[in-house]
């Protein structure tokens, strides 16, 4: 049996999250650290019953594999994994309740962003090395999709709202639930959806959409609805979903001199990811879509500013760090841009 050895405490977003190595010894050890776990996460799982004893395995299978993890980072930059919200799930039931699905893109038409102009207009010598739109006032708090498979809209208006903000200089909270129940087959609803078909079923609808409060986030795939809103806010016709694979570079001008990016990822890895810079263990097909808001290329090993949404207790308060120039966790296959009328 293994046991907390030592155990590290992180704090983040005012949480404790912990990060273990352990030894062999006794098992009321393990029985100790997720009876903590139980508490600090509110899980219900009723001692001595069926459920409880199948959690804390999983939660000692989870040990492991955090231990396995930690053991290959070669430095403090590396990412750092621990226990956080997702330990007591298996992988699968990981990817099921984050409905982690492959994701397939099938859009009509291909709005491949103008290479060339780009590179033109802004070489890389005029790159800033660090690029944080949060610190413009443009990225809305981070979200939490909980058991709605819906990041593709989640993703998608995010960045819209980002592009409004620094068109007008008012950060509005648009309707994501509108997205999820509006948006044109093949994407599902809380089921899954792509946002390359997204954006262009954004522009080619016309889509208006409304104010978050007037059409709030429910949880849930539902009807669409037409609702009155003070504001609305449309995209551009320049809407962009193209590969980067190889020519990263491109990103990070697009980052710099345009603003925040929607990217499909790999998010299977991510199970117990706490902080610190991904760099391995996120090679698979593309399952996730996330915002993508800056870059930092200061230190050693340069990496994306990447917001999920899974709430602010997962990662650096809902954010994470990927190396740039590897296309690591399929980060540059499927990235889009949008302009807001």
């Amino acid at each position: 049996m293994y046991l907390l050895a030592a155990l590290h405490v992180i704090i983040s977003s005012s949480l404790l999250l912990f990060v273990v190595s352990y030894n062999e010894t006794e098992q009321n050890h393990i029985f100790q650290l997720f009876s903590d776990y139980i508490r600090r996460f509110n899980k219900s799982y009723e001692y001595g019953t069926m459920e409880f004893k199948k959690r804390e395995s999983i939660f000692e299978q989870t040990l492991r594999r955090i231990n396995w993890l930690n053991k290959h980072r070669n430095s403090s930059l590396d990412a750092l994994y621990g226990i956080n919200q997702f330990s007591d799930l298996t992988p699968e039931e990981f990817q099921n309740i984050t409905h982690l699905k492959k994701i397939n893109t099938t859009a009509k038409k291909s709005y491949p962003l103008q290479k060339k102009l780009m590179t033109n207009q802004n070489s890389m010598k005029d790159l800033p090395k660090k690029v944080d739109w949060r610190d413009k006032n443009i990225i809305t708090p981070v979200n939490n999709q909980e058991s709605c498979g819906a990041c593709w809209a989640f993703s998608s208006v995010e960045t819209i709202e980002a592009m409004f903000a620094l068109k007008t200089g008012v950060l509005e909270q648009w309707s994501v639930q509108q997205v999820i129940d509006c948006a044109a087959a093949p994407n599902r609803g809380c089921g899954g959806g792509d946002t390359c078909l997204t954006v262009e079923w954004l522009y080619e609808s016309g889509a208006k959409i409304v104010l978050a409060q007037d059409y709030p986030f429910t949880g849930e795939t539902g009807e669409c609805k037409k609702v009155q809103s003070e504001k609305t806010v449309s995209i551009a016709k320049n809407f962009t979903c193209d590969s980067f694979v190889g020519e990263e570079y491109l990103m990070l001008l697009h980052l710099a001199h345009h603003g925040p990016l929607i990217a499909a990822v790999d998010a299977t890895g991510w199970q117990d990811y706490l902080g610190g810079i991904i760099q391995f263990n996120c090679d698979n097909e593309r399952n996730h879509a996330v915002q993508i808001v800056g870059y930092d290329l200061t230190g050693e090993i340069p990496y994306y500013i990447v917001r999920n949404s899974w709430g602010s207790e997962f990662g650096n308060d809902g954010y994470l760090n990927i190396v740039i120039g590897k296309n690591m966790c399929r980060i540059a296959e499927e990235v889009s841009a949008v302009d807001v009328i």
